[in-house]
C-alpha cells in the first residue's frame, strides 16, 4: 500500500536521498583498501551532507512561502476582471490605528463632541470602527445613522413641545400660559452623518458632515455641521471657536441646558498644537448681531454687520484629568434703522471659561462660566434678540450676559448612569426692551440612561424650567421624558 503524498509537495525528500546516499557509503567503504581512499571517502560525504543541508532549507523556504501566499489570499481582498487586471483595497494587510485624542469620548446620549474639530491626526476613536476604505486611496469613510424618538409629557404649556427651551416657557400673564397636561412624540433629533478622514496622507484631512430634522415643519431637514480641515486649518459650517463642545452634560433632553454655549456658523480657524497637552485655536466667523429694537423709535431696526467675529480659545487636555478651556470673543455689534437713516456700532465681548474634569473612578463634572457683553447670541437659549438694545438716549447697547451651566455624571455600572444638570442665564436689559423681554432663565434635570445594547440607550428624565421677563413676571414648566436613541456604529 503506497503512503499517500501531499498535494503540491516535490517528490524528491530526505527519506528517498538519505538511502541512495548510505548505500553508496557503504559501497565505497567495502572496497576501500587504504588510508588514502578513506580520506577521500570521507570528503565525499562531507559534500553529501553539505548538499542535504541546503536543499533541507530551500523545502522549508517552499513550504514557507506556500503559507505565507495561502494566508495572503485569505486576508486580502482582490476582484479577478479581463487578463491581468485586478482591483486591490487599501489598506492590504494592515491594521489601521490612530492617535487617541486626550478627551475622553463620554458616549452621550446627544453627542456634540464626535463633530468637534481635533488637533492633527487625534481622533476619540483611534480604532477607527465603521469605517471603510476607498479602493486605491488613503481615504477612509464611514457613514452613520442614528434613529431617535422621544416622549415629552410637561405639566403645562412649555411653548416648544418639541425641545425644552426655557426662553419659550409662557409667563403667567400670557395668553399661552396653562392649558394643563400635555404630550408629544418626535423623532426630529435623528441624525445622519458622514465622515471622511485621511489619516496616513500630509496634513491630516478630514471632512465632516452631519444633520437632523429640526428643520421647518415636520421632520424638516436641519444642517448641523458641513466642513473641511486640513493642516489644522478649519473651514465651514462648524462650532464658533467660543464653544467647547466637550462640555455639554449628558442629557436625554435633545436641546440641552439654556446656558450652554451652542452656536454653529460659517467659520474660518487655525488650531496650533503647542504641546501633548495645550493649544490654541483662533480664527474668525460669520456675525450675527441679534438686535432687539423695543418699542421705541427704533422699534423698526435690523441687525447692520459690518465684521467679522473674532475669537480664540487656549485649551489644556489630560489623559488622567480632563481639559479645561478659556475662550474670547469680540464682535462688531451694529444695527440701522430705516425711518431714522440711523446707522449705529456696539462693542461686543465675551470670556468663557469651561472644565470637564474627571472624579473618583467612574464620575465625571462639566462646569461653564460665561460673561460679557453681547454675547446672547452664543447662549443655547437663543431664542430672542438679546445682543443689544437702545437706551434712554438712543444709544445703541450691548447688554451685560451671565451664564452659569454644571453637570454632574455618576456611572452606577457598566450598563446604567445618571446625571444631574444646572443652567442660568441673567440678562441685564434696557427699558426700551418693553415688560416682555427676556431676562432670567433656570434649567434642572435629572436622569437615569440604560445602556440596554451596546449601540442602544434610553433614557428617562425629569426636567424643570422657570422664566422671568424684565417685568418681573414669571413661568415654569415641569416636564417627563423618555428618549431611545440607536447608534449604527458607536
Amino acid at each position: 500500500m503506497k503512503t499517500p503524498r501531499t498535494p503540491g509537495r516535490k517528490t524528491t525528500h530526505l527519506s528517498t536521498i538519505l538511502p541512495a546516499a548510505l548505500l553508496l557509503a557503504g559501497g565505497v567503504t567495502a572496497g576501500a583498501q587504504t588510508p588514502a581512499e578513506v580520506d577521500e571517502l570521507k570528503a565525499k560525504m562531507r559534500l553529501m551532507e553539505q548538499s542535504m543541508q541546503e536543499m533541507k532549507q530551500r523545502i522549508s523556504e517552499l513550504e514557507s512561502n506556500t503559507a505565507a501566499q495561502a494566508l495572503k489570499g485569505a486576508i486580502t481582498n482582490t476582484t479577478e476582471e479581463a487578463g491581468s487586471n485586478r482591483v486591490k483595497f487599501w489598506p492590504a494587510l494592515t491594521e489601521f490605528l490612530g492617535r487617541p485624542s486626550l478627551v475622553e469620548d463620554r458616549n452621550l446620549l446627544n453627542d456634540h463632541q464626535e463633530g468637534a474639530p481635533r488637533p492633527n491626526d487625534l481622533t476619540l476613536d483611534p480604532q477607527y470602527r465603521g469605517f471603510v476604505p476607498v479602493p486605491n486611496t488613503g481615504v477612509l469613510i464611514k457613514f452613520n445613522a442614528k434613529p431617535r424618538l422621544d416622549a415629552m409629557v410637561d405639566d403645562k404649556n412649555s411653548g416648544n413641545s418639541d425641545r425644552f427651551v426655557t426662553a419659550t416657557i409662557p409667563t403667567k400673564n400670557s395668553s399661552e400660559h396653562g392649558g394643563g397636561m400635555q404630550f408629544d412624540m418626535n423623532a426630529k433629533g435623528s441624525q445622519l452623518s458622514f465622515d471622511v478622514r485621511a489619516p496616513e496622507m500630509p496634513g491630516d484631512f478630514r471632512f465632516y458632515y452631519q444633520n437632523d430634522f429640526f428643520g421647518s415643519g415636520n421632520m424638516g431637514y436641519r444642517l448641523k455641521q458641513l466642513y473641511g480641515q486640513f493642516f489644522n486649518f478649519t473651514a465651514g459650517f462648524t462650532f464658533s471657536i467660543f464653544e467647547d463642545p466637550d462640555v455639554w452634560p449628558d442629557t436625554v433632553d435633545y436641546e440641552g441646558p439654556n446656558s450652554a454655549i451652542f452656536a454653529r456658523q460659517a467659520t474660518a480657524r487655525y488650531l496650533l498644537p503647542l504641546n501633548e497637552n495645550w493649544q490654541l485655536n483662533f480664527g474668525i466667523q460669520e456675525p450675527s448681531s441679534d438686535i432687539d429694537g423695543g418699542i421705541g423709535i427704533h422699534s423698526d431696526s435690523v441687525a447692520n454687520n459690518q465684521a467679522p467675529d473674532g475669537g480664540m480659545n487656549v485649551r489644556w487636555e489630560h489623559a488622567k484629568y480632563g481639559h479645561v478651556q478659556l475662550a474670547g470673543i469680540l464682535r462688531a455689534l451694529g444695527s440701522r434703522t430705516p425711518d431714522l437713516d440711523d446707522e449705529q456700532n456696539a462693542l461686543g465681548w465675551g470670556l468663557n471659561l469651561s472644565a470637564g474634569l474627571k472624579v473618583f473612578e467612574r464620575d465625571s463634572v462639566q462646569a461653564q462660566v460665561t460673561y460679557g457683553e453681547g454675547i446672547f447670541h452664543f447662549a443655547n437659549d437663543n431664542f430672542s434678540n438679546n445682543d443689544a438694545a437702545f437706551d434712554d438716549s438712543g444709544e445703541l447697547t450691548a447688554l451685560p450676559y451671565l451664564g452659569l451651566m454644571a453637570g454632574y455624571t455618576h456611572r452606577w455600572n457598566d450598563d446604567f448612569r445618571s446625571t444631574l444638570s444646572m443652567g442660568y442665564i441673567n440678562v441685564d436689559n434696557e427699558p426700551s426692551q418693553g415688560p416682555d423681554a427676556y431676562h432670567e432663565t433656570y434649567y434642572g434635570s435629572l436622569n437615569v440612561i440604560w445602556q440596554l445594547r451596546k449601540r442602544l440607550s434610553v433614557g428617562l428624565e425629569f426636567l424643570y424650567g422657570k422664566k422671568e421677563v424684565q417685568s418681573g413676571d414669571t413661568g415654569d414648566v415641569f416636564r417627563t421624558q423618555v428618549g431611545m436613541v440607536y447608534s449604527l456604529f458607536d
